[in-house]
């Protein structure tokens, strides 16, 4: 069953730092409860790709893949787009965030992220803070 979603910033976190705080929280968590969006990896990979040794960032981030799934982006996904754009339609900004949003209020899980004042302007997405 699923449970979380990670976003781009507690994934870099995790490939970077491995903080002690959200390692607790992933493994208080049963294998598949903890995922990513296609559209997260698709920043993580353009990271990589800029990074100063693509080839040690490519092999972290497929370690990361190992443990925590990429789901696709789907066509009952883009539907929970239309709310999550509307409510947010005066920002110009962070259009991979809102599909990042929508991604999880369609699977009715937690976006765990670090950047929870962007966030929580999305109507229906529940966020989670686990840095902190």
């Amino acid at each position: 069953m699923l449970r979380y979603m990670l976003d781009t910033n507690i994934c870099i976190e995790l490939m970077k730092n491995q903080p002690s705080q959200v390692l607790n929280k992933f493994e208080a968590c049963f294998v598949g409860e903890v995922v990513m969006s296609a559209i997260t990896f698709a920043e993580l990979q353009y990271g990589v790709q800029i990074s100063e040794n693509p080839d040690q960032e490519q092999a972290h981030l497929k370690e990361l893949i190992e443990d925590i799934p990429v789901m696709a982006f789907e066509t009952f996904t883009a539907l929970s787009y239309g709310p999550i754009r509307t409510a947010t339609r005066l920002s110009k900004r962070d259009h991979l965030d809102k599909l990042i949003a929508a991604h999880a209020v369609s699977l009715d899980v937690v976006l765990v992220t670090n950047n929870e004042r962007d966030f929580s302007k999305y109507p229906g997405l529940k966020i989670e803070n686990w840095l902190k």
